[in-house]
């Protein structure tokens, strides 16, 4: 009896004989399903991470989907470039930028200017776009306070999240507030605050239930101090700015942080493809939607077959959960000695002895939008067809990072 997973490979392999991988393939009921299932999720107004997409057909597809609106970009430059191609008329940049002549472009442009919204969480980052384009000489430039929304315990000797913005408590942020407010050439108009010890973070990482455990431990109590301190936050900073949006959260924290009534819009990306990453997530797993095929070009052993090329390693710590995972047909795993190879990988496994020369297999990246930066297009799959090709921003010629 076939199984799911080999009813999947026979569609993709289907879909695809005619092409020679490389190949990378979006499989549309996947895709569709993974977002509306978000938009069901978070109750708000999604804006998606663009960063886990990297492709302008797809970012277009999942704002066509009810309860997507806006667009949430990694580069002022990114985010130009979108407005100007016409996907968004409202980007928030959520990353502060450096980009002199990205920050002079737009300030150059009232209707970029209007459109995209930078992050800082400093007076610094402020400092830079006046020196790219004197207050007198621009449009007002739309501005987000980021909150860091690391957890801090035991009177913050330890440190829960990831490094983003010095701005930690809401007396900070009010701070900051009134320096960005009493600044000329600046209207603050948004908070954001990234829970990545929450929305970033498995909470059933596969067999480490004691670490499962604890993970969900930290994050219940994560959770409800910032949501205290979020709250407290956005009323320091509404005391000097009307706010038009406070963003939080991420794919892995969409339900509980569309929950927090101090936000009004919930940040997504990575659950519309699916990766590795978050298989380890319990309260949702987005179905897999993203998959790219090597050729096997090797049969070294019994039990061994080697594919060209491999080494599309995920961002991140340099660990086994950052490598790209060998998905179809099942039974397939890297080498401990070679893992994922930059130009072959050998794969190990009694699926391998069915492979020969010219197979394909089909593996899941660890991340999302990564897999795009491979790739010049993406095949997009419904059922056991190709319905469209896609390009990537890299098949765009675009490489913001």
């Amino acid at each position: 009896m076939p199984t799911e997973r080999d009813l999947l490979r026979d569609r993709l392999d289907r879909a695809t004989a005619h092409l020679d991988p490389p190949i990378a393939v979006i499989d549309l009921s996947a895709f569709d399903a993974n977002a509306a299932t978000l938009a069901r999720q978070a109750g708000k107004p999604l804006r998606v991470a663009s960063k886990s997409v990297r492709s302008r057909a797809l970012l277009s597809r999942a704002l066509a989907t009810p309860g997507w609106q806006t667009v949430m970009a990694y580069t002022v430059a990114e985010a130009i470039w979108l407005v100007r191609t016409g996907v968004t008329r409202d980007v928030l940049v959520a990353y502060p930028s450096a980009d002199r002549q990205a920050l002079a472009e737009l300030a150059a442009d009232g209707d970029l200017a209007a459109a995209v919204t930078i992050t800082v969480d400093s007076v610094e980052q402020l400092d830079a776009v006046d020196a790219a384009a004197p207050p007198a000489r621009r449009p007002e430039i739309r501005v987000c306070l980021e909150l860091d929304a690391s957890w801090r315990p035991l009177g913050g000797r330890l440190h829960l999240g990831v490094r983003r913005s010095p701005v930690h408590t809401p007396a900070a942020a009010g701070t900051l507030a009134a320096l960005i407010t009493a600044r000329p050439g600046f209207r603050l108009v948004g908070l954001m605050a990234y829970e990545a010890q929450i929305a970033g973070l498995g909470d059933m990482p596969p067999g480490q239930a004691l670490r499962g455990t604890a993970i969900r431990a930290v994050q219940r109590r994560s959770y409800r101090e910032l949501v205290r301190r979020r709250a407290a936050a956005v009323a320091a900073v509404r005391d000097h700015a009307d706010l038009e949006f406070v963003n939080g959260g991420g794919t892995g924290s969409v339900a509980a942080t569309g929950a927090d009534s101090s936000v009004t819009e919930v940040a997504a990306g990575s659950g519309l493809f699916g990766p590795t990453l978050f298989d380890a997530y319990r309260a949702w797993r987005p179905a897999p939607a993203a998959f790219f095929a090597l050729p096997v070009v090797r049969r070294p052993a019994p039990r061994v077959a080697t594919v060209l090329g491999g080494g599309w390693i995920a961002s991140g710590p340099a660990e086994a959960s950052r490598l790209p995972t060998p998905w179809l047909p099942a039974g397939l795993r890297l080498t401990g000695t070679e893992g994922a190879g930059e130009v072959q990988t050998p794969l190990t496994g009694a699926a391998a002895d069915s492979l020969r020369v010219g197979d394909r297999v089909w593996f899941r990246h660890a991340k999302a939008g990564e897999l795009s930066e491979h790739v010049r297009e993406l095949h997009l799959v419904d059922g056991d067809r190709i319905v469209d090709t896609v390009p990537t921003y890299r098949g765009e010629d675009q490489a913001f990072l």
